[in-house]
């Protein structure tokens, strides 16, 4: 199935204006960004646009002029001339595998910003602004995580998680004392397993158990939906502070590694909770989704999704990245993927002094 919504973009509070078509293909493309999920398609180029092939078949024809971004998951291949094109237009790449690991990606050129570059790479190590970052990112992650659970409780008032409640506040508070980055990953981490600890509790759907997180490769269907959602996360988070001019690989709460994005994983924290868990939760207690839609490899017992199964996660991510929500910050209706270039800006202005502190989104 693929699912189009072009966007004409203007300045970040800029609202996107959309068009609306729908057609049966093996692809998927809302706010221009692609997924390729048919395996041994082709990806070219013709003219000015991008066009891909499968079974002799042309599947999907659009003006590159309309993509922001291209995911391949699965083993589709892309021509070099489409590369170069991507490059050239500034269109990220990424690579995904079937059951949604991220790979790497092929970026286009960081932009002219040095000077916001330069103060980026300035604030790298324990730095005040590098402890403030870290402190913020994990502080909007923690309150999203303890927002999300008294979403829940008030829902289903059955569920006890007064516990985990306390537990996330009492790391939140404890958090404002930390003064290094490793401590500051110490209560990220207390946070996470005190969240993580009742996530068995927000699955209201029999066939379904989560016991603990694991990945690389995910070995059941809570983990599996996770993994892939944080991998569609980090694409778009990537491509927001690719557009803003910053290093992605130059990060604060996650080390660096060859080839990780790591500010995309910073920026990204206080995000997961309120999309990607949303999304896994609603799949499952809806019944979207079934254990029949999931299938499980042999060799690695890596637990994935079915293509047909896949492309309903991909219509729920999108559907959820455009959902509005006010701002607490801009105080206006914003999308969830405006939102992702706005957190990014507010992370440069702080970087380079405009702004005294960096607010990350924290919903109440």
């Amino acid at each position: 199935m693929i699912f189009y919504k072009y966007n004409t973009y203007g300045s970040v509070t800029a609202p996107y204006k959309l068009k609306f078509k729908i057609h049966n293909l093996q692809i998927q493309k809302i706010m221009s960004t692609v997924y390729v999920t048919q395996d041994d398609s082709f990806i070219g180029k013709i003219d000015e646009r991008l066009q891909v092939k499968f079974d002799k078949k042309t599947i999907l024809d659009v003006p590159l002029i309309k993509i922001k971004g291209l995911v391949i998951m699965g083993r589709a291949s892309i021509s070099p001339v489409a590369i170069s094109e991507l490059l050239q237009n500034k269109i990220s790449l990424s690579f995904l595998t079937t059951y949604g690991k991220y790979i790497g990606c092929l970026e286009p050129d960081m932009g002219k910003n040095i000077y916001l570059r330069n103060a980026q790479w300035k604030a790298a190590g324990e730095s005040p602004q590098a402890i403030h970052l870290t402190k913020a990112f994990v502080r909007g992650k923690l309150k999203n995580y303890r927002y999300s659970l008294l979403k829940s409780q008030r829902t289903h008032s059955e569920i006890d998680l007064k516990n985990n409640l306390n537990q996330l506040q009492n790391t939140i508070k404890s958090l404002e004392k930390a003064s290094t980055i490793d401590s500051i990953r110490g209560y990220e981490g207390a946070g996470s397993a005190a969240y993580l600890g009742c996530f068995e509790h927000l699955i209201r759907n029999e066939k379904f158990s989560f016991k603990i997180r694991n990945r690389r490769p995910p070995l059941d269907p809570v983990n599996s939906l996770l993994s892939l959602g944080y991998s569609l996360l980090t694409h778009d988070i990537q491509s927001a502070i690719n557009i803003v001019g910053f290093d992605p690989y130059l990060g604060y709460l996650h080390t660096q590694r060859y080839g990780r994005p790591s500010l995309a994983l910073d920026l990204m924290e206080e995000f997961r909770p309120l999309i990607v868990d949303a999304v896994v939760l609603k799949a499952i207690n809806c019944r979207i989704l079934t254990p029949e839609d999931f299938i499980t490899e042999p060799v690695s017992n890596a637990v994935s999704l079915t293509k047909e199964a896949l492309h309903k996660f991909l219509r729920l991510y999108q559907e959820k990245k455009l959902s509005k929500f006010k701002h607490p910050v801009m105080q206006k209706q914003y999308t969830y993927q405006e939102s992702f270039e706005i957190q990014a800006r507010f992370l440069a202005k702080y970087l380079t002094e405009q702004i005294d502190k960096y607010p990350p989104l924290v919903m109440k």
